[in-house]
């Protein structure tokens, strides 16, 4: 039964006639049983962050077990009600919806005039967003944040929103998906009169949507869990994000036990996320890693 699914497997590395080999057996099952510890050993941390988050103080500095004595959800609720995790949730939302949207627009018109306008210089653009994804982020923080504060930005979502707008590695996921899209409908658009954002937003947009869903995946991910740039510049203003409410509890008298659930908290969207779209975020990978 467990090598089975392989019968018609045509590509791969372990194909359906490789089975026939006790040697390819073994290793399946060797591959598999890795595999597996992993796993475990990936999801153990959250496991235990999620168990330990229905023990009290008491339990859970006296207790070694990893089980609690009661999954009393009321706990939760009463540290949420406390925290006032739903402002914070509320932040993070709003961070994320303009990050989605800026991710979108911004980098899939660059990559669109890259892959299909091409007009003089786009192979020096392209090269400068292909070697600006060898620097690393924070690099250049300081710079952003110098910025930010000279445009009177501060304390406000839009350095947020902006920064993903300008992601270099969602222009190559996009650049990458315009240049397989069929130029003869593009073409048949402009003998139509189409202008050249009207192209772009009848035409590219809505057979793109595959690969919109994966950059919406990511950007929501990232703009989740950011917390650098948004403690820079939201740090004091009202409008903490969940991952800047996080690192704040180091300042308060906060118990262990709330800050374990407060993490429970900032991990469940994206864990929901991912759940969901697994199969678009490791397609997206590939995406940006094989042309074509």
């Amino acid at each position: 039964m467990f090598f089975d699914k392989y019968n018609e497997k045509k590509d791969g590395v372990i194909r359906g006639y490789d089975m026939h080999s006790t040697s390819v057996r073994v290793l399946a099952i060797a591959i598999m049983v890795i595999c597996f510890l992993i796993v475990i050993a990936c999801l153990f941390p959250v496991v235990w962050v999620f168990l330990a988050s229905f023990k009290d103080i008491k339990e859970f500095n006296t207790q070694v077990s990893i089980l609690p004595s009661e999954l009393d959800f009321s706990k939760l609720k009463k540290t949420w009600d406390q925290l006032k995790f739903m402002k914070f949730y509320r932040n993070s939302l709003y961070s994320v919806a303009g990050s989605v949207v800026a991710a979108v627009i911004f980098n899939g018109l660059l990559a669109y005039a890259l892959a299909i306008l091409k007009p003089k210089g786009y192979k020096f653009v392209t090269n400068l967003v292909m070697w600006s994804l060898l620097i690393p982020a924070t690099t250049n923080i300081i710079a952003v944040f110098k910025n930010v504060n000279s445009l009177g930005m501060n304390k406000t979502f839009w350095p947020l929103w902006l920064a993903f707008g300008a992601n270099s590695f969602y222009i190559v996921l996009f650049k990458e998906f315009f240049e397989g899209l069929p130029g003869e409908l593009m073409e048949a658009a402009r003998l139509d009169g189409c202008g050249i954002l009207k192209v772009f937003t009848k035409i590219v947009l809505p057979m793109s949507r595959p690969i919109i869903m994966v950059v919406v995946i990511f950007a929501v991910t990232a703009a989740w869990s950011d917390f650098l740039l948004p403690y820079l510049v939201l740090n004091g203003s009202g409008y903490e994000t969940v991952m800047v409410k996080l690192f704040a509890f180091k300042d308060t008298p906060t118990d262990a036990v709330s800050v374990l659930r407060a993490c429970l908290f900032a991990i469940i969207p994206p864990t929901i996320l991912f759940v969901i779209f697994q199969k678009q975020i490791t397609d997206g990978a590939a995406a940006g890693a094989v042309k074509g």
